[in-house]
């Protein structure tokens, strides 16, 4: 019988340490679980650049098209924060430049509307504007 229940008293321990595991880790907020949209537009080079992404928990894809024509798209990695998210991102455009890298910060005040800026190695430095849903 001693030895039940010590098997019992270390299920219950274990189940008791992943359910206070549990707790503690963070879990997203409901404003996490919809998406984020914005549009950029940026210079290089005397060009103008052109883009939009969409935003999901922390990770993001942006679209668009900037010097001489290369157009192509970014996956970006966000360090959720507060009030200020900053990224960096890795993308795939056609022209010269094929792999592009890019980093930023999104500013989210409280509302639906962000802002932020950014510096993409095809498309230049730009700035943003987005909605939250």
């Amino acid at each position: 019988m001693p030895k039940l229940f010590k098997n019992l008293t270390k299920v219950g321990l274990l189940s008791l340490a992943i359910a206070n595991f549990t707790v503690i880790l963070p879990k997203p907020a409901a404003s996490q679980l919809l998406p984020q949209v914005w549009g950029t537009v940026g210079t290089k080079d005397d060009d103008i650049s052109y883009g939009a992404g969409v935003r999901l928990l922390n990770f993001g894809v942006e679209v668009g098209t900037g010097e001489e024509g290369a157009t192509g798209g970014d996956i970006l990695t966000f360090f959720p924060l507060p009030v200020v998210s900053p990224y960096v991102g890795l993308g795939i455009y056609s022209g010269d430049d094929t792999v592009a890298y890019s980093g930023g910060v999104h500013i989210n005040p409280p509302g639906n509307f962000f802002f932020g800026g950014g510096y993409h190695s095809i498309r230049g430095i730009n700035g943003k504007i987005g909605f939250k849903f």
